[in-house]
């Protein structure tokens, strides 16, 4: 993980808002959002393996997939860079799951922090960049 300077960190903003103007850039809501936190994550590379995460506090509200998000606030924090290295194919040591018969076949990270080489910090300055300019301060 890399974390970068940025003037979006400490803003505040509606949550829809920020998504859609985000989402014009290229980020999505993460996966591992929860009521009150969440990210937007742009994939760096095409085969989704460097990411600039723009994580959120939700201060006004929540992230409640049930309830309606109009009205909910966020607060960004650092930005920063992270690169997950997995391994291809199926899990050959597959985990079975104790809720029901599924099965866990994917491989974990073989490195879920790698190094970060420096032009995907460039990539991700730059991408964050126009991130910032959704943001004036």
């Amino acid at each position: 993980m890399h974390t970068l300077s940025s003037s979006l960190t400490s803003q505040v903003g509606d949550y829809l808002e920020s998504k859609e103007a985000l989402q014009e850039h290229g980020f999505t809501l993460g996966g591992n959002w929860d009521f009150d936190h969440g990210s937007f994550d742009c994939a760096l590379d095409g085969a989704n393996k460097v990411w600039l995460r723009l994580p959120f506090d939700v201060t006004v509200g929540n992230l409640d997939s049930e309830a309606p998000r109009s009205g909910t606030r966020i607060q960004f924090g650092n930005p920063y860079v992270l690169k997950h290295i997995y391994n291809e194919g199926l899990d050959p040591e597959m985990h079975t799951r104790s809720m029901g018969p599924l099965l866990d076949q994917f491989s974990d990270p073989v490195d879920p922090d790698a190094e970060i080489e420096s032009h995907w910090i460039e990539k991700a300055k730059s991408k964050l960049n126009e991130a910032e300019t959704l943001y004036p301060r």
